[in-house]
């Protein structure tokens, strides 16, 4: 498979600096698994105020980077394109690691369930094979950007 860059994404997914959290899908098996990579930078508008001193990536923003990446997933394995992937609900979330500026997030995501246009993703966040975060999401294909 090639690398989907941050141009192709852009294709796949409405999402745009500065909430766009994907750089590049470095794996994909259709309707299975993706691997996304994510560059923390201190450029980040997060990090000046979260926390002056002491930056660390939001947790929350750690599962958007996730769900961005299930939302490739979804859009790549489906015949029909849609326009928006929305949440639905978020479990299991814990966060194990603080993620700084220079870290690269490693987001890979799994199909656990689908039905229909609604899907179950578990997915781990990893920064040099150590976990820092993880959850249990499902999401709604839908005509609409969201």
């Amino acid at each position: 498979m090639e690398i989907i860059d941050v141009n192709a994404i852009k294709e796949i997914i409405p999402h745009r600096y500065p909430f766009l959290l994907v750089d590049r899908v470095i794996s994909f098996e259709k309707s299975k698994s993706a691997v996304g990579i994510k560059n923390v930078s201190a450029n980040e508008e997060f990090f000046m105020g979260h926390f002056p001193g002491n930056p660390i990536m939001p947790g929350v923003l750690i599962i958007e980077a996730l769900a961005q990446t299930a939302a490739i997933l979804s859009n790549l394995s489906e015949e029909k394109k849609y326009k928006g992937v929305a949440f639905m609900s978020i479990e299991k979330a814990k966060f194990r690691k603080p993620v700084v500026p220079g870290d690269q997030l490693r987001l890979e995501v799994e199909v656990t369930k689908k039905r229909n246009t609604v899907m179950k993703f578990a997915g781990l966040a990893k920064v040099n094979d150590t976990v820092v975060a993880e959850a249990e999401f499902t999401a709604m294909m839908t005509d609409r950007e969201e």
